[in-house]
């Protein structure tokens, strides 16, 4: 893979995690206020600061997936394996990696995955 490509990656993958890293800042900042303004008058107020906090918890799950996906293929790119199917071995295309700067696997490792997942 050539070195301007990795490059171009790299920036795209640094900018995904520091806009992960601002996002994870502010709901968590957004959902301390929450918490502090509340003052639980009954049941329902705490069910919805109980809903609240779990939409948060699950948000930041997938955001914390992320970024280790982002740390991985930034880890790929330094040992030379960025853009190498994880299962195949194959390149990955451009256009996917140009969609998904994290990608593992090729299309058609990600599409056999995918059907064996349903």
């Amino acid at each position: 893979m050539d070195k301007r490509f990795v490059e171009k990656m790299e920036r795209a993958l640094l900018a995904m995690k520091d806009e992960i890293f601002q996002h994870l800042a502010q709901e968590n900042e957004d959902f301390r206020k929450l918490i502090e303004d509340k003052e639980p008058k009954d049941l329902a107020d705490i069910a919805a600061s109980d809903i609240d906090r779990s939409t948060l918890e699950a948000l930041e799950i997938v955001e914390v997936t992320r970024l280790n996906r982002i740390d991985a293929a930034l880890a790929r790119m330094k040992n030379g394996k960025y853009g190498i199917c994880m299962s195949c071995g194959n390149k990955i295309p451009r256009e996917r990696l140009e969609a998904i700067p994290y990608a593992l696997l090729c299309v058609k490792c990600k599409s056999s995955e995918e059907r064996r997942n349903r």
